[in-house]
């Protein structure tokens, strides 16, 4: 089955960092069934000051709720995004009505890049090129040949990546904002 398969009609998110600076990027397709509605979305956003970077894949009000607890989390463990994700999976997976809220998300800083679901995964990946959404694979899959065989900045190739992956899914457009770290 393809990668865009029906629970990913939703987006393409990217994460790249390469030497001290983390560029996240995402596209602007708001996909309802077979249709782009809306094509200007933004799905990346700066947390804590901007010193984290936040996107999502799925329903977007579930992930802007997600946001809000992860900000919380972030305040109370103190800028700690690593903790402060480890306690939001917990309470996404414990309580009863977070449980059914549909949406992915990646977040990173300096030091971390993390995809966090509400399935209970917590994942930092072994390099520093992490994709979700429906055309998540092939910006990944862009974004580590492009880590690998160039000099690119992270920010670059964060443009590039979704690029690629914005021509060959139908869920993802060209309209890509990225935002960084440095």
């Amino acid at each position: 089955m393809s990668p865009c398969k029906a629970e990913w009609r939703s987006t393409t998110i990217l994460v790249v960092a390469r030497d001290g600076v983390v560029a996240m990027g995402g596209d602007g397709q708001i996909t309802l069934g077979d249709v782009a509605i809306k094509h200007g979305a933004q799905k990346v956003r700066t947390m804590r000051n901007g010193t984290v970077l936040a996107g999502y894949a799925g329903a977007a009000a579930d992930a802007l709720a997600l946001f809000d607890r992860l900000e919380g989390k972030l305040d109370e463990y103190s800028g700690n995004l690593q903790r402060a994700a480890v306690e939001l999976v917990k309470e996404w997976r414990t309580d009863r009505a977070l449980r059914h809220l549909d949406a992915m998300l990646v977040v990173a800083d300096r030091e971390n890049i993390l995809l966090v679901s509400g399935h209970g995964e917590l994942i930092k990946p072994d390099d520093q090129v992490l994709g979700i959404g429906s055309g998540g694979v092939y910006a990944e899959a862009a974004g580590r040949a492009l880590m690998a065989h160039t000099g690119m900045t992270a920010e670059d190739i964060c443009r590039a990546a979704m690029g690629i992956a914005a021509r060959l899914c139908v869920y993802t457009n060209e309209n890509i904002i990225v935002q960084t770290l440095e």
